[in-house]
């Protein structure tokens, strides 16, 4: 018995001598000499945070600060970006701060500063293929755009511009020193591009990013200086309400402890900063409406293009100019090219086509057009090349009475084209109606023997015993294709404008 506590104390003090040697060790190893917070720092663990904390004395400002008036989930855990749903066509406010030192970016200070919102996909893999999930967002919502200013409700904005090519982008300018909120209405939801729509299906975030520029020396809005951005998902009308309501539910009924995981909910959703877009707003900026006058300038005098309504086959200048411009010819020259697409509501293309004479545009079949433009506008382009000018509904033939040789009571002329008394034959000018109206008749009549439309009161037709008949929508209905009238003027009772009387 003895013996067997002899041998317990052994172990026992053993135990506690190799005790104090491995403390004695921890001691050594954690010693005033060697121990270092840069060591510890330089642990992998701590590698990420660290390179995003700036250093002292190299405090990074922002110069201004974004906040859009929406309010971020509850349902999004710590350290993740803040998500914020937003219901599809709602605007919603986005207050553009000043956020400088005093001193800070002087150069700036007084003048307009120029910035670009953009809604784009968050998810890297549809960034990939954006033009093409783009393009057929806009093959199934022809005429919409993904992104819209509410410029009625928007505060300090200046010239504002929509691309017709980029449907995802605004641009506008503004004063730093003024207030400025932007109001914004985005149009898709997020569920037009996930892969498979049998409902239920979970929808892809997108971003709200917001560019500044300044000016340039050459005063063009090139120069960065800010980007920010946060993620949204857009639900329709309502459903944003829903889902917030349903998230704020869902958090209800956690614990305490794992609401501790979860960011709190805040009322305005603040843009981080994040890296500019890569599109450079000088492609944006060459091809906005605010360059177009560079095809119109010192050619549109000689390759000038005559008005569609214009009608006028007496001036055998103007119906061959009219009918050279209407449809594009091969031997038109490029600058000639943009004026037709210009002319013919193409504008957006402009600069797509910008080297293209029009032999180059006729040689492209429908399939590359399409390919190239989308399909409403390929098939719309297409028919504008090809396509012949749609007949008029009606075709009628006037000439105006002479002040100096006025026919005699009753008197009709000769046939189609007799003359006036004194030799002189009558020249009749040709009218293409589109539309079957009075107004029609007033319009052309004004724009052929330039008559101020606004000064034609009333336009009469002369009847049995020389009375005068208002012209109708109904009576002009009734015209004979290809009919021969004479007209004059008169002044009206009151004196102000005057009236048409057919004969």
């Amino acid at each position: 018995m003895a013996w067997v506590l002899k041998m317990d104390e052994v172990i026992e003090s053993g135990l506690v001598h190799d005790f104090d040697a491995s403390l004695s060790g921890i001691g050594q190893e954690l010693g005033a000499g060697a121990y270092s917070m840069s060591d510890v720092l330089a642990l992998p663990i701590f590698k990420q945070e660290d390179s995003s904390l700036p250093l002292d004395g190299e405090t990074k400002h922002p110069p201004f600060q974004y906040v859009m008036c929406a309010a971020t989930s509850p349902a999004v855990k710590l350290h993740d970006e803040t998500l914020t749903y937003l219901n599809q066509g709602q605007s919603y406010e986005i207050r553009m701060l000043d956020n400088r030192k005093m001193g800070d970016m002087p150069e700036i200070t007084g003048k307009l500063v120029k910035s670009i919102i953009r809604v784009v996909f968050h998810d890297r893999r549809l960034q990939y293929t954006e033009h093409q999930q783009l393009e057929g967002w806009k093959w199934n919502r022809p005429g919409d755009r993904l992104l819209d200013l509410d410029i009625p409700m928007s505060v300090g904005i200046i010239d504002t511009r929509t691309n017709p090519s980029q449907l995802n982008a605004v641009e506008f300018l503004w004063d730093p020193a003024k207030r400025t909120s932007a109001f914004i209405q985005v149009h898709c939801i997020s569920t037009e591009f996930t892969p498979r729509k049998h409902g239920g299906e979970k929808g892809v975030p997108f971003r709200i990013q917001v560019d500044t520029f300044k000016q340039n020396e050459n005063g063009e809005y090139t120069d960065h200086l800010h980007s920010a951005s946060c993620q949204i998902k857009v639900f329709k009308p309502k459903g944003a309400d829903r889902k917030q309501k349903t998230d704020r539910e869902k958090m209800e009924k956690r614990t305490a402890h794992e609401k501790e995981k979860y960011q709190p909910s805040y009322d305005t959703t603040i843009l981080t900063e994040c890296s500019p877009w890569p599109d450079t707003p000088t492609a944006y900026v060459n091809s906005s409406p605010s360059t177009a006058p560079a095809f119109t300038s010192p050619q549109q005098g000689t390759c000038s293009v005559p008005d569609s309504n214009s009608s006028s086959p007496n001036h055998q200048g103007d119906g061959v100019s009219q009918a050279s411009t209407e449809q594009l010819q091969p031997s038109a020259t490029i600058q000639e090219t943009q004026q037709w697409l210009l002319k013919n509501r193409f504008s957006s293309y402009t600069r797509l086509f910008s080297n293209f004479s029009g032999a180059d545009l006729l040689k492209l079949t429908k399939e590359d057009l399409v390919q190239i433009c989308g399909a409403a506008d390929g098939i719309r382009l297409y028919n504008s090349l090809k396509s012949r000018s749609v007949r008029p509904r009606l075709t009628i033939y006037v000439c105006q009475e002479q002040p100096s040789s006025p026919p005699l009571q009753g008197q009709q002329p000769a046939g189609g084209g007799g003359d006036s008394g004194g030799g002189t034959p009558y020249v009749y000018h040709a009218i293409y109606l589109e539309e079957m109206v009075a107004s029609e008749v007033a319009r052309k009549l004004a724009l052929v023997f330039n008559i101020p439309f606004h000064q034609i009161n009333q336009v009469y037709r002369q009847g049995p015993t020389g009375i005068h008949i208002l012209v109708s929508d109904q009576m002009v209905q009734n015209f004979q294709d290809e009919s021969c009238f004479l007209f004059f003027t008169v002044k009206a009772e009151n004196g102000d404008g005057i009236h048409i009387v057919l004969k």
